[in-house]
């Protein structure tokens, strides 16, 4: 069964850097379309990220536009979501989620593999 493992969230001062990673098991993120997504208190789970497999279309949020850079390991197997300037509004449980079936998915939240997600936490 694919897994995806999610790390690398924490508390982090206005204007700090995460860099979160999401560790594939069962499946080729190179081959999968990938998401990162975030749910923040009081709000809906909202697109972050997202990206295509290799060949790398990428698209982001407009709200992360030039603060955010998703990426991925093929070595690794693993992919990346690197914030800088964080925001109090960035706080939120951030989710990765892949589709081996689909090369882009960026339009959807219906993939059918989710890690369990890592906590972001931007005091004001």
């Amino acid at each position: 069964q694919p897994q995806l493992v999610e790390s690398g969230g924490g508390l982090v001062r206005p204007g700090g850097s995460l860099r979160l990673s999401c560790a594939a098991s069962g499946l080729v993120l190179d081959f999968a379309a990938i998401g990162w997504f975030r749910q923040s208190p009081g709000k809906e789970r909202e697109r972050v990220s997202c990206m295509s497999t290799v060949g790398g279309d990428i698209d982001y949020a407009d709200s992360v536009k030039g603060r955010f850079t998703i990426s991925r390991d093929r070595a690794k197997n693993t992919a990346y979501l690197q914030m800088n300037d964080l925001t109090p509004d960035d706080t939120g449980v951030y989710f990765c989620a892949a589709d081996p079936q689909t090369r882009w998915k960026c339009g959807s939240e219906e993939y059918p593999y989710w890690g369990q997600g890592t906590q972001v936490t931007v005091p004001s």
